[in-house]
């Protein structure tokens, strides 16, 4: 009699395009460093265009390479491109915690987003969690972000809190699995 050696089967790889929304110096660039690296520098660098990264995640029955898309910052001189948005399968919002405007302006990234690519999953990352006695955003401002469903969670690409949670919880969501309703103490 033979043995067969039987390896366990590997999941299947699913590639997910996921886009990095928000105004500029918010942290989208930390994030995703953070993210995907583990690394987080002081210097600030402006994206020029787009800076695409990827990343592996495994999810129970699935795992999920997401191509994480660096869009630049928008600000009065520079506006998304909605080109950009095409064949994602989610996407994140970032705020900056400590400027205001920045919710403002995710409101509006998000109206084009929707509108570009439809109902696809999304988060709201209140980045620079680590500064909070500079905060200027009140948790009652963050209510009707949760009411529309939205994952929302503070996030620090200094110290790494809430970053992996709230990527795996996205990548969950592109496959239609709700893991948790919030992540990173928000």
């Amino acid at each position: 009699m033979t043995s067969v050696n039987r390896q366990p089967r590997k999941k299947p790889i699913v590639q997910k395009k996921i886009c990095m929304l928000g105004s500029f110096a918010v942290g989208k660039t930390s994030l995703v460093a953070r993210f995907v690296r583990s690394i987080f520098s002081e210097a600030y660098h402006t994206t020029v265009g787009v800076k695409i990264d990827k990343k592996l995640v495994e999810l129970p029955g699935a795992r999920v390479k997401l191509i994480l898309w660096d869009l630049h910052g928008e600000d009065e001189f520079q506006r998304l491109q909605t080109t950009y948005l095409r064949g994602s399968a989610g996407y994140v919002l970032v705020v900056d915690g400590t400027r205001r405007d920045t919710l403002e302006s995710a409101a509006s990234l998000h109206a084009r987003a929707r509108a570009a690519l439809g109902p696809v999953p999304y988060t709201l990352a209140i980045n620079k969690s680590d500064l909070l006695d500079m905060w200027e955003i009140e948790e009652a401002e963050l209510d009707p972000w949760r009411a529309r469903d939205a994952v929302v969670a503070r996030t620090s690409a200094k110290t790494g809190a809430g970053v992996e949670e709230l990527l795996v919880e996205l990548a969950a969501r592109t496959l239609g699995v709700e893991r948790g309703q919030a992540v990173g103490g928000s």
